[in-house]
């Protein structure tokens, strides 16, 4: 289509049938798909196009045969201007699972598809099948989805990799250059590699390539006014901090002196996950909690973000401690538990895409932190911030299939991160950590819980009542300590 060419995109023919058959606001839909893409993005994917329109609705072998695609049935979705809050995707009224083999073979294609169009504008990639006798000793560029990772007994490294094409045994001998680098490869992850060929079914690898960010050194949007960036209230636990969240509303509602005029330019207040502290998630919660009801939870919950004055678009997304599936990704909060908030609350899915005024924001609530901190280098809870910039890396939220995050196989993969966001905000582990990568803002927001004696025999030390400040013209961060 023209204003697709216009702007330098092509469409995957799957893609262009969807926006042919809608029957909606055509141009406002274009819009948003074009809004919505990676500049650095030559075609676009069927899968970015359903994300915008779609309505409701593990063995390692990624890729067995005679699987097809999921077929979609558009649903026009309402205009709103690109200056509103905006729910952009999530998962909310669209899982398509039911735990079929066919689930988990559609889920792991998707992932590769998506991942590899990201790889493929940074290298020429063959794939696996066409590697035969005549490819001997001759450098190739391979992209594939890691089965299996392990270290031979004379200490070299090998990383099996498969396409929906076939598979390979990538070989990093233990005195090659990347070898360093190769302790970073993750089960289940979409990677680039270039190396020598053998033509009997191995690769003696030369380099690596992750699908990363694009270059940036500044600020991927600007917008106006000022986010707040919370998670891990946990409400109902009796180390919630009451009096530290109290003395929070009354800044913010301007109840006390603000010589810096900071509260009174807050717009936004984004929750990541784990409004209220649960029920049975943990062994001998019972003895912490204050409150034993899950509804009695969320009513004082709603007590809590209804105290915050008007005029302030408050966004919520459930975590591992919320009524929801513990299966990733999650739906919004459930109706009955939304009506205890004031209405102009916004309930979004684990993870989210939201816009704030035109700023993208990635809200997920970061449970795969943990898995990160088992098998990356350098990866710890004191500075959950390098976790995240790993999921930037990777551009993927959980790219671990399998481990202590339950993912639900959904026809399509929620966790890819298909565009790069301007904030990227997690919660989950209770620690503060604040960073930027080539553009991206990174910031873990947290907790309003003290620590609980689980805590203390995990040896978890929370940053309690400190709350992240975003201003959304300079993209600056400030903390603000209340405890």
């Amino acid at each position: 289509m023209q204003r697709f060419a216009e702007q330098g995109y092509q469409l995957e023919p799957e893609a262009l049938e969807i926006i042919c058959s809608y029957h909606g606001a055509r141009d406002d839909l274009i819009r948003r798909i074009i809004g919505s893409t990676d500049r650095s993005v030559a075609v676009i994917q069927m899968s970015q196009v359903s994300c915008l329109i779609e309505p409701g609705g593990s063995g390692r072998n990624h890729f067995p045969e005679g699987i097809v695609s999921p077929s979609f049935h558009p649903m026009p979705l309402p205009s709103i201007p690109s200056t509103a809050t905006e729910l952009k995707c999530d998962i909310t009224g669209r899982s398509t699972c039911v735990g079929d083999y066919e689930d988990f073979v559609r889920y792991f294609r998707d992932r590769y598809a998506k991942i590899r169009e990201i790889l493929s504008r940074r290298m020429n990639a063959r794939p696996i099948e066409s590697l035969g006798k005549s490819s001997s000793g001759r450098e190739v560029s391979l992209i594939g989805m890691v089965m299996d990772i392990r270290t031979t007994a004379k200490g070299n490294r090998v990383i099996e990799l498969e396409d929906p094409t076939g598979l390979i045994l990538a070989v990093i001998q233990k005195d090659a250059e990347i070898y360093e680098q190769s302790r970073f490869v993750l089960p289940d992850e979409v990677i680039g590699v270039t190396g020598i060929s053998d033509g009997n079914g191995r690769l003696f690898v030369r380099s690596l390539l992750w699908p990363d960010m694009p270059n940036s050194t500044q600020a991927l949007e600007k917008g106006s006014g000022c986010a707040l960036l919370l998670s891990d209230l946990h409400v109902g636990s009796k180390y919630f901090m009451d009096d530290a969240w109290q003395r929070f509303v009354l800044w913010l509602n301007g109840e006390v002196d603000d010589p810096s005029g900071l509260a009174s330019q807050v717009k936004y207040m984004v929750i990541a996950g784990d409004v209220v502290d649960g029920i049975g998630i943990y062994p001998g919660q019972e003895s912490d909690l204050a409150i034993k009801d899950i509804y009695a939870q969320y009513e004082a919950a709603a007590l809590c973000l209804n105290a915050i004055r008007k005029g302030i678009t408050v966004i919520i997304a459930p975590g591992n401690h919320d009524i929801v599936r513990q299966a990733e990704p999650q739906p919004a909060l459930p109706e009955e538990v939304q009506k205890y908030f004031r209405g102009d609350r916004l309930f979004v899915g684990n993870p989210a895409w939201i816009s704030l005024g035109g700023i993208s924001v990635l809200i997920y609530h970061g449970r795969s932190i943990d898995d990160l901190v088992l098998r990356l280098p350098g990866i710890s809870y004191a500075a959950p911030e390098k976790a995240m910039v790993e999921m930037l890396k990777r551009r993927h939220l959980s790219p671990i299939y399998g481990s202590r995050v339950s993912i639900a196989p959904e026809h399509e993969d929620h966790y890819v991160i298909s565009r790069p966001p301007a904030i990227l905000h997690c919660g989950h582990v209770h620690t503060v950590g604040i960073a930027r990568y080539k553009g991206v803002v990174v910031i873990n927001s947290g907790t309003w819980q003290s620590q609980t004696d689980f805590q203390k025999k995990m040896n978890v030390q929370p940053q309690p009542a400190v709350v992240p400040i975003i201003d959304l013209a300079t993209m600056k961060v400030r903390k603000l300590i209340f405890a």
